[in-house]
């Protein structure tokens, strides 16, 4: 049965950081990624004639997991590797680690057992690689992402920057263009490359592929790089060591610069030793011609140089800190000189706290020198608001990265969020090739202004009413049925009780309406769809399957007013990610069958059954309502006795209650004490209440027990027969539970609590604005001078004068 791979992912995680005892993340990262790529190649290649990795005798994963227990693994985990690696020039690559580091990973006995239980996470039989290509849609890319991603989670500032969140890079790839390149010869390049991210992810919009180069200055992040390009697929791509700005060493046969057809780039911010090693003004590549950086802050040093490494037609993407928007001097005249070339397509300000390295907010850059002679204007996009918290670090949302490259690739103008700003405004004299993006966009929320005359005099502002003007364009009578004019100008009163606005709105026709036509859309897209997915088979890519549906979502609720499309799209990719994924990766590798898992407790007992694909309560649903109807029924007696005995004790508990003396030091009342107490006050009439009292309670009790007794045979039987039911489901019929019931349920579900929203976005600003003009100033006035006044007369009876 196919393991879930979040469980995978997570307990990978778990298990190797559980073993990092002292270590620092960003060096535990070594030894962890570089048994994860020797695990990859051995199970992939081990024993494959003319294969891309040669995997020599005593160079494999497996020779590594006999040494488990060996009190010299680490310095025979060395050898091996060292195999490998010489057996293809992998020297430097993925020898970087000492796994004989005693200083690092312990002595003796504590560095035996670190590493044999290190090894033995990865020698899980679910974590096999010998039938997986890495193509975006299988276990071993998303496990190393999932691993780099938590390394660089806590690396700590300054150590986290080998990362590039994958969901910005997948915003540069996109709006750089990737996806138009025409043949694997095309080229890309990465200068400060990192572990390779933000390359794999441009590659990988590229249908057939692209010739990569990278260049990285710390030679164990070079190493990642390279492990990491092997792992996805791209043996070939060139990634160097060294600096970039001061040796770059990817050249022409002239010993001028590379140049690419697309550049990408997440450098160091604000560098201040982005010169060492060279002298800029004498720069032989001629890379600053538009102007020098300033000595100590590189960032327009690693731009220039990708602009100089761009080819005429070439595009390429930067991201930077905000200062080189607006930073003067040296830097001005740097922009200034970029803005008038033309070469500046578009600014994208993306949110703070994104980055692994720093919480600046940062912004990509993106270059265009195919069309700089004939550029007008630079295209920004304010996306600073358009994030989900994710731990200690801010994340962009699908919906999020969705958004920017729609409206980018469309240059799309949206009020508070993007415009294309003609060259002659950046120019002028007010902001003179200043690109700060709230000079030209003011993302800024709508103050709610308080109408003074409408507190002095009452009634609610017109204008406040028509700036609801999305939902009357909705709902274009809904306004008259809520509202009269008032009796004076630009001023409106309420119809209705602000308690009845509710349910006016949501018994309106034309909100009834509404909501029909949305939920027409969803059922579109579903008749579309159910289908497709019911006829998913063992082998299918389940990333192209969720980029298929979720574009279609998309395109379903394009033009909707009211509801957000990309709202509408979050929500299906947030249930992919939760749940679908798990599912569909299990189908595509089993099947549609619903096989059963065992639940085991500490002592090795099989205590239940579960089934990742088709959860118990789908099965009850569907097939054995009536019994779970009947245990229900059983429960909501349970809980009408449970609530008498509560109220009894409520009546006659505490001190000299009639409760009091079967009441334990807890608060509880127990049938032993009823009973025990009962027998020996049954003869005498001087507790005859208390008799009563005790023998109700008594009954309740036992009325209590029987019933749980019931309930617990009645789960019992339906527990059997749900587990019976799981092994006679034909294929259609799972197809059914989990399509049907669980996947679009679901989703329906989603989209229904979007109109809730909607609604109660409407509700409340309409009873806002009511209680807020309700009781006008002077009546407000009079009202406090006659409740001050009843205050004082008490007062005064009272004998309390002041």
């Amino acid at each position: 049965m196919a393991l879930k791979k979040s469980e995978l992912y997570s307990s990978l995680w778990k298990g190797c950081d559980e073993l990092r005892g002292g270590m620092d993340a960003s060096q535990y990262k070594d030894y962890v990624l570089a048994l994860l790529f020797i695990k990859y190649v051995s199970d992939r290649y081990a024993g494959v004639e003319d294969a891309l990795i040669e995997v020599p005798e005593g160079g494999s994963f497996q020779d590594i997991v006999a040494l488990t227990g060996d009190k010299e693994i680490g310095d025979k985990i060395n050898k091996i590797i060292a195999n490998l690696a010489a057996a293809n020039d992998l020297k430097g690559i993925i020898d970087v680690a000492d796994f004989n580091d005693a200083d690092k990973l312990g002595k003796g006995k504590e560095m035996q057992d670190r590493l044999s239980n290190l090894v033995a996470i990865f020698n899980n039989p679910n974590l096999n690689f010998s039938k997986n290509r890495a193509d975006g849609d299988d276990l071993l890319g998303d496990a190393y992402e999932y691993l780099m991603r938590n390394f660089a989670t806590q690396s700590g500032k300054s150590k986290g920057q080998f990362y590039t969140p994958a969901e910005v890079s997948r915003i540069i790839s996109k709006v750089i263009g990737v996806n138009t390149a025409q043949s694997q010869d095309q080229t890309i390049y990465d200068p400060t490359c990192g572990s390779g991210s933000l390359l794999l992810k441009a590659a990988d919009e590229a249908e057939r592929g692209l010739t990569i180069y990278g260049q990285e200055m710390d030679n164990a992040t070079r190493a990642l790089a390279k492990m990491n390009m092997i792992l996805h697929g791209h043996p070939t791509a060139e990634i160097e060591q060294g600096n970039t700005l001061a040796y770059p060493l990817f050249k022409e046969a002239d010993g001028k610069l590379k140049r690419f057809d697309f550049a990408v780039a997440n450098p160091p911010f604000s560098s201040k030793a982005w010169s060492n090693g060279f002298n800029p003004v004498q720069d032989e590549f001629n890379r600053f011609a538009e102007g020098i950086p300033p000595a100590k802050n590189g960032d327009y040093g690693f731009l220039l140089h990708l602009l100089k490494s761009l080819k005429s037609n070439g595009k390429g993407a930067i991201i930077l800190p905000h200062g080189v928007l607006f930073r003067g001097n040296a830097e001005a005249e740097i922009r200034k000189n970029l803005i008038c070339k033309g070469v500046i397509k578009g600014i994208i300000g993306l949110p703070p706290n994104l980055f692994y390295g720093t919480g600046i907010p940062a912004c990509i850059i993106v270059l265009d020198r195919e069309n700089s002679g004939v550029r007008q204007g630079i295209f920004m996009i304010d996306a600073s608001k358009g994030f989900v918290k994710d731990g200690n670090k801010n994340r962009l949302r699908d919906q999020d990265l969705h958004k920017v490259v729609d409206v980018f690739n469309r240059q799309l103008e949206v009020p508070k969020y993007s415009r294309l700003v003609p060259l002659a405004e950046i120019a002028d004299a007010k902001n003179d090739y200043n690109l700060n993006i709230p000079r030209y966009i003011d993302s800024q929320e709508e103050e709610d202004i308080q109408d003074i005359e409408g507190h002095l005099l009452g009634g609610i502002p017109k204008r406040d009413v028509e700036a609801l003007g999305e939902y009357w364009q909705v709902y274009p009578t809904l306004k008259q049925k809520l509202f009269a004019v008032a009796d004076r100008p630009g001023y409106l009163t309420l119809k209705i009780s602000i308690n009845e606005v509710k349910a006016c709105i949501f018994d309106y026709p034309e909100f009834i309406g509404y909501g029909q036509e949305i939920e027409a859309a969803f059922e579109r897209w579903q008749a579309k769809h159910t289908p497709l997915l019911k006829a998913i088979q063992p082998g299918q890519h389940p990333k192209e399957i969720i980029y298929n549906l979720s574009e279609d979502l998309l395109q379903a609720f394009t033009g909707k007013s009211l509801i957000d499309k990309y709202d509408v799209y979050q929500h299906l990719m947030t249930y992919w990610v939760e749940t679908m994924k798990d599912d569909v990766y299990i189908l595509v590798e089993d099947g549609w069958k619903a096989e059963l898992k065992e639940v085991m407790n500490k002592n090795g007992k099989v205590t239940d059954y579960i089934c990742e694909l088709i959860p118990k309560e789908l099965m009850i649903n569907r097939y054995f309502q009536a019994e779970q109807a009947e245990i229900e029924q059983l429960e909501a007696k349970k809980d009408d006795i449970v609530r008498q005995q509560e109220e009894l004790q409520e009546e006659h508990g505490g001190e000299e209650g009639l409760l009091e003396e079967v009441t334990n030091d807890s608060g509880k009342i127990t049938k032993a004490n009823v009973n025990d107490r009962i027998k020996r006050i049954k003869n005498d009439a001087t507790f005859a209440d208390e008799l009563k009292v005790l023998k109700v309670y008594l009954k309740l009790i036992e009325e209590e027990a029987e019933i749980s007794k019931q309930i617990k045979v009645n789960a019992q039987f339906l527990d059997k027969y749900v587990l019976t039911k799981y092994g006679g489901l034909t294929p259609d019929e799972v197809k059914s539970l989990v399509v049907d019931d669980k996947w679009m349920r679901t989703l329906q579900q989603a989209i229904n609590s979007e109109m809730d929203r909607i609604s109660q976005r409407l509700t409340q600003r309409i009873k806002e604005l009511a209680e807020r003009y309700e009781m006008p100033l002077p009546e407000l006035t009079s009202r406090v001078d006659e409740l001050t006044s009843r205050v004082d007369e008490h007062l005064k009876k009272m004998g309390m004068v002041w």
